[in-house]
């Protein structure tokens, strides 16, 4: 499980911070908002898409109530939003369908945060497993991911 493979990427990267595992789904942020005991837009959703090469993924994680604005992904980007096929997902982020998170990726993932996060004191991105989270700062998200930047490539749903 890939859940395994965030613990280790924690210890090996010294972040004494709990993985939160669940007895039910938090395989998609309205689960994983009543898991964790939150409004869905504290759930940090990992929203993974191909390169433009196809041979690597784009990792952008934003708020729970967000979606990609397909105009300002083709702006910063330089290309069309297309998400990665269910095939590709575990291959491409280390991580299944559900589990997807910003820790323990392959080197060929970039990952991304979207500014409609800062808006909390904490949101809870997932794990690497479907019944999993882990409560963060945005400070601590942007330190742990090992994200590239901070960029503006959502909307509200």
């Amino acid at each position: 499980m890939s859940v395994e493979i965030v613990k280790k990427y924690f210890a090996d990267n010294n972040i004494d911070k709990e993985i939160l595992e669940f007895p039910v789904s938090s395989a998609t942020v309205e689960l994983a908002a009543q898991a964790v005991g939150v409004e869905p837009a504290r759930i940090a959703k990992t929203l993974s898409f191909y390169t433009k090469e196809k041979d690597g993924a784009i990792l952008i994680v934003t708020a729970g109530d967000m979606k990609i604005d397909n105009s300002k992904f083709k702006h910063f980007f330089g290309m069309k939003a297309k998400m990665l096929a269910p095939e590709d997902v575990e291959h491409l982020t280390g991580h299944a369908i559900g589990g997807v998170c910003p820790f323990g990726n392959p080197e060929h993932t970039t990952v991304y945060l979207d500014v409609s996060m800062k808006r909390f004191d904490t949101v809870f991105p997932a794990a690497g497993s479907s019944n999993s989270a882990v409560e963060l700062t945005c400070d601590e998200l942007e330190q742990f991911s090992g994200s590239k930047e901070w960029i503006d490539v959502c909307k509200e749903m």
